[in-house]
């Protein structure tokens, strides 16, 4: 017995954690994840947070608009440097665009990319009627559409509900673009619609033009609508 006793005794001195459970160990709270900051520049909405080991600041699509997807994207060391280079970005983009913007002979208006025009459409509330007739248009080439055949392709009982809407269209466009929606080579066209495009000749000044679509416009309309 002594010796039972005496090997137990041995065993406890040599390894004393034996007999002892294993201390758990404390649960470590997980960390919250950084919360994301919501900010604006210029026509879009912008997101910045800790992400993937750096601060990165994205530029989005302002809402209410229904369009998706990443508009640009920077990284910085610090969430400040992050925004600030996404703002360089974006004021870059947005001179580069201004600069590639063709000067129209028909109207005189600068008539913004194809680029522009689709990121446009996608983001501005277009009505039903309006997206009608921009497509009707889209499809009509360089011949272009009488006023009733638009406002035809559109459901309007008048050629003037047409032309309203259609101008309204264009001033959607202007403004979301912030581009010059008059045309200085045509002063009797009613504002917003030289961003569209213009009338095409006629025989005589008593006879009205069709419209015509810009040719960037036609593209775009054809990608998006």
């Amino acid at each position: 017995m002594s010796i039972n006793g005496s090997t137990r005794h041995a065993n406890a001195v040599r390894d004393p954690f034996r007999s002892m459970s294993k201390a758990k160990k404390p649960t470590k709270k997980p960390k919250e994840a950084p919360a994301i900051q919501l900010g604006e520049h210029s026509r879009y909405q912008i997101k910045s947070g800790w992400l993937a080991g750096t601060f990165v600041a994205r530029a989005f699509p302002k809402p209410p608009t229904k369009a998706r997807g990443m508009i640009a994207e920077a990284t910085g060391a610090t969430e400040e440097a992050a925004i600030t280079a996404l703002h360089e970005i974006i004021d870059a983009r947005e001179d580069r665009r201004t600069d590639e913007r063709r000067k129209d002979t028909q109207n005189g208006v600068d008539v913004p990319s194809v680029e522009e025009y689709v990121e446009a459409i996608r983001q501005i509330a277009l009505s039903g009627p309006q997206c009608a007739m921009l497509t009707a248009l889209s499809l009509a080439e360089e011949d272009g559409l009488k006023d009733a055949q638009m406002a035809n392709a559109a459901g309007y009982k008048s050629k003037a509900s047409a032309n309203r809407s259609l101008v309204a269209a264009g001033l959607l466009i202007a403004e979301y673009l912030s581009v010059e929606s008059h045309a200085d080579d045509a002063p009797g066209a009613p504002e917003g619609a030289a961003l569209l495009g213009f009338r095409g000749a006629t025989a005589n000044e008593e006879e009205t033009g069709n419209w015509i679509l810009h040719p960037e416009l036609r593209q775009a309309v054809r990608q998006v609508l």
